[in-house]
């Protein structure tokens, strides 16, 4: 009988253990929200924008992207991307959002970078009529997250896609519409 007893105290110590350590590996998730600022053609127009960040890509997922990109340009990335679990959430205020395939954190003086990139979801409209637009298939995020209070910033390119210029052969990003200045980022992480 005491054998059983020690026995089971022995199994409920290793598993609570192993649950310990499980949690610790979890990581924590972030959310961030910012206003979104329109430039040149926008102008005066803003919205919110929440990122809901439950993981970060590892460095397999990135050279996945890095390979599929050389081998099919910005076509082979949306591919890539589309095979990729989510890893946040994207929402623009009023909107139900969209799930976002590749997040990336480097670190920079003062804070921190964070950097999304995923498949924008093409609407009916510019899906009936093949509008240019659907050209512009991908959508990225980053913000410059900076330890010093009202300094960080950011951008949001809702429509882009990626090309390697044929005179510098440097990566460049093509949007569809400019880009919007992210400010007043928020993170709305519970600790």
């Amino acid at each position: 009988m005491r054998n059983a007893k020690k026995l089971i105290l022995a199994i409920a110590t290793v598993a609570s253990l192993a649950l310990l350590l499980l949690a610790q590996d979890k990581t924590k998730s972030e959310v961030f929200q910012a206003q979104a600022m329109g430039q040149s053609t926008q102008l005066g127009r803003s919205f919110n924008v929440t990122v809901h960040i439950t993981e970060y890509s590892t460095p397999e997922e990135r050279q996945v992207l890095i390979e599929a990109f050389e081998k099919a340009g910005s076509e082979g990335l949306f591919n890539a991307l589309e095979k990729m679990p989510a890893k946040g959430r994207i929402a623009i205020t009023g909107t139900l959002g969209y799930d976002v395939s590749f997040i990336r954190q480097l670190p920079i003086a003062g804070g921190r970078r964070i950097r999304v990139l995923t498949n924008r979801p093409i609407r009916f409209g510019e899906a009936w009529t093949n509008s240019r637009s659907s050209d512009y298939n991908l959508s990225a995020l980053e913000f410059d997250l900076i330890n010093e209070k009202d300094k960080s910033t950011g951008v949001l390119l809702p429509a882009c896609q990626f090309k390697i210029d044929k005179k510098t052969k440097e990566l460049v990003i093509e949007n569809y519409q400019n880009p919007w200045k992210l400010v007043n980022i928020l993170n709305r992480t519970e600790d």
